[in-house]
């Protein structure tokens, strides 16, 4: 891993191990921090983000650990798109509090399985302790990067993600992870933040919204285009809620920014549903 690709990876751990310990210490568990623009039930002056609010339906969270449900720092809500059935194996990669994971175990069933996979000690303590909490037994949380997958090739049914693949500082090999875990004709069905066309490069380098999920995203044609080249085929990615220019400036201000660049900003940043599939069968290389 490269060097800037390291140090987002301890800001990122940093950031997500501070969530954690928030809800773990019931401190202003339902915020992420005064200042703190990460991706979840962040509130921005007393309200709350419009990516992130209202991910799950009426009744889905209900008997959940309320400490999973305030944990919950995501963009969208996989398990709605993943049309899990009984038996699967699922991969949450970055799994954060278990919410997704428990919600994925319950999908499916006492045969099947749900992973949770997360780099940081303070959510996998949190998530181990939700799942504990949820009665659920079909699911095991693994310490790890979401580059570096610790799970057999050809493993994995379903692989989830809500709002962490933008995080990554090598999102190549994410995907190509992702690609190499799935069996043949699995699916890849991921909630993240991604960019229609340009972003200002002020907002690029801003390491404080790139853990925020903004300026880690990919531009909406590259993601396509890394997921084909890791061999996905299908690949979809369906607009779920749009950055307005009202919350833009919200990110900005808090980053010092200019907002000058808010028109350039407006219908550029949204929450999006991501799908590709592996194929059936995959051709042997020529040698």
């Amino acid at each position: 891993m490269t060097a800037p690709a390291e140090n987002l990876t301890s800001i990122v751990r940093a950031k997500y191990g501070e969530a954690a310990r928030r809800v773990l210490n019931a401190e202003d568990a339902a915020s992420c921090g005064p200042t703190s623009s990460c991706c979840g039930a962040a509130a921005f002056n007393g309200s709350v983000d419009p990516i992130t609010s209202n991910l799950y339906v009426n009744g889905e969270t209900a008997e959940l650990p309320s400490a999973a449900v305030l944990a919950s720092l995501g963009c969208g809500n996989p398990t709605a798109l993943a049309a899990l059935e009984a038996g699967q194996t699922v991969l949450d990669l970055g799994s954060g509090g278990g919410i997704d994971v428990i919600l994925s175990a319950r999908r499916v069933g006492p045969t099947g399985k749900a992973y949770g996979l997360d780099m940081t000690d303070d959510m996998l303590e949190l998530a181990r302790r939700n799942a504990a909490e949820a009665g659920v037994q079909n699911v095991e949380f693994l310490k790890g990067q979401i580059e570096a997958i610790p799970l057999p090739d050809a493993s994995v049914d379903v692989i989830i993600s809500n709002c962490v693949i933008n995080l990554s500082g090598d999102k190549q090999r994410v995907i190509a992870e992702a690609f190499r875990v799935l069996k043949p004709g699995g699916r890849f069905a991921v909630s993240d933040v991604v960019v229609r066309g340009t972003v200002p490069d002020d907002v690029r380098r801003n390491m404080e919204l790139w853990v925020g999920c903004v300026a880690g995203a990919l531009e909406e044609s590259e993601f396509h285009q890394l997921l084909q080249s890791a061999g996905f085929v299908k690949t979809d990615i369906e607009p779920t809620r749009i950055y307005r220019t009202e919350d833009a400036k919200q990110f900005l201000v808090e980053a010092g920014l200019d907002t000058s660049n808010l028109a350039a900003m407006e219908d550029k940043i949204m929450a999006a549903f991501v799908r590709a599939s592996k194929p059936m069968h995959i051709a042997c290389a020529m040698h």
